[in-house]
């Protein structure tokens, strides 16, 4: 019988910097369609690094990614987001988080709150972000992770596009939600 057991526990990462592995980590976003269901996608390429302090509420995180690697497993559609009615990539290829605080909830649940410039706009936000472990790597490395969620309205970052249906509901939803799965890699 296999046995499979999480590394690490509960315990916080060491102070120190981490970087953000983005060929195991995700950044996803969701949104309404048609008032019936929800469309997926990924944003595939981002750097990320995370400085943890002492006391750990000291802690920064920083993150960068690259708009135009939007990925809803649909060209066309992907195509239209990279363009001016949605993210508009080629006046702003960037979307960046900058960490303000960092505050527990209890239960390895923090509010990691940041600005996030998204299409030109800096917004404050807050990620309900829960720590997940920390332990050791098949590579001989140590790896940290967490998840965060959030909702963002779009028209907040400047993306108003939408088509109204003749039931009188838009096609888009006016909220996206941001799921984040992140390992972070000690630094020495």
């Amino acid at each position: 019988m296999l046995k499979l057991e999480r590394a690490g526990g509960a315990d916080l990462p060491a102070s120190g910097m981490w970087r953000i592995d983005p060929v195991h980590s995700s950044i996803m976003a969701t949104v309404q369609h048609l008032g019936l269901g929800s469309i997926h996608g990924r944003l595939n390429e981002f750097t990320g690094q995370v400085r943890v302090a002492e006391p750990i509420e000291s802690s920064q995180v920083e993150v960068r990614i690259d708009a135009a690697s939007v990925d809803t497993a649909n060209a066309a559609r992907d195509e239209h987001l990279r363009d001016a009615d949605f993210l508009n990539v080629e006046r702003y290829p960037e979307i960046t988080f900058v960490s303000t605080g960092l505050s527990p909830r209890g239960d390895s649940r923090w509010d990691l709150d940041g600005e996030l410039t998204l299409c030109g706009v800096t917004r404050p936000v807050r990620l309900d972000t829960r720590f997940t472990g920390v332990g050791p790597d098949p590579w001989g490395g140590t790896r940290a992770s967490a998840t965060a969620t959030t909702r963002l309205r779009r028209e907040d970052f400047a993306m108003t596009f939408n088509q109204a249906l003749s039931t009188g509901i838009a096609a888009i939803g006016t909220t996206l939600r941001i799921d984040i799965d992140i390992q972070a890699v000690r630094q020495d």
